[in-house]
């Protein structure tokens, strides 16, 4: 038996997903902080900033930053094809958090445990000679979490690269279509910027504390996907054993 959730649930699972894809933001912006500020200043998502960074490396021939920022582009887009078969892509009959997205999801939490066990062996200060690999786990998770969370299908909607929300957002703004409708957009920027500044901010005060903020976010956002009844369809009703059909006889007359 096919089992759909109905209007009301979907519409709160609906909600409840823009409010994991926030947590998952905030995620995006520790781990590029933690990527920039510690481990060579090359970002774990942000794509368009490491071309530039690749090209200013490369006119200044300044071998590390070009390897660090190289092995950044390429675990991001090995991630992303990950992610992209991980995941899937978008069709008509998903529910609201399709299972192949918390499947991904639990690749990227994977990742960042080998990152926090590696972290934390380094003594919460990883040195250059470790750079490129730890570097390597982060964005191969950004990009796996970029590519997941298109199956869901919403045009626009990213946890990484942002550019193209912000600009989203100042077109509505102009075209007067009022706060109402850039609300989670803002928000998404908004857990980007409050993830960075976490992340700085444990680099500075609590560095063994870095991976848990990584792990807490990715983890708790599989745990509300998979406890949430409205994220997924309801368990079907058991159906009543039918009884055969009991063979009429009929009683003729005897002549």
């Amino acid at each position: 038996m096919t089992t759909t959730l109905s209007t009301t649930d979907r519409a709160i699972g609906v909600r409840q997903r823009a409010r994991l894809v926030v947590v998952l933001a905030i995620t995006s912006g520790a781990t590029d902080a933690i990527g920039f500020l510690a481990l060579g200043s090359a970002f774990t998502s942000v794509m368009t900033g490491n071309m530039v960074l690749l090209g200013v490396g490369a006119a200044d021939r300044d071998l590390q930053a070009v390897g660090l920022v190289s092995v950044a582009i390429a675990s991001f887009m090995l991630g992303a094809a990950v992610g992209a078969r991980t995941a899937g892509e978008a069709r008509d009959d998903d529910t609201v958090w399709p299972r192949a997205v918390t499947i991904a999801l639990a690749v990227e939490l994977v990742l960042f445990a080998v990152f926090a066990a590696w972290w934390w062996a380094e003594g919460s200060a990883p040195g250059e000679r470790v750079f490129l690999p730890m570097l390597a786990l982060n964005a191969a998770a950004l990009g796996l979490q970029s590519s997941a969370i298109q199956r869901f299908g919403v045009s626009g909607l990213s946890t990484t690269y942002l550019t193209g929300t912000l600009t989203t957002v100042v077109i509505r703004l102009t075209q007067g279509k009022g706060l109402r409708t850039v609300g989670h957009s803002l928000l998404i920027l908004a857990g980007l910027v409050t993830g960075a500044a976490i992340a700085t901010a444990l680099l500075e005060l609590a560095p063994a504390a870095v991976p848990a903020l990584q792990l807490v976010s990715v983890g708790g956002v599989l745990a509300v996907a998979c406890l949430s009844r409205s994220m997924r369809p309801a368990a079907p009703e058991p159906e009543l054993p039918t009884r055969p059909a009991r063979a009429r006889t009929g009683s003729g007359r005897r002549s």
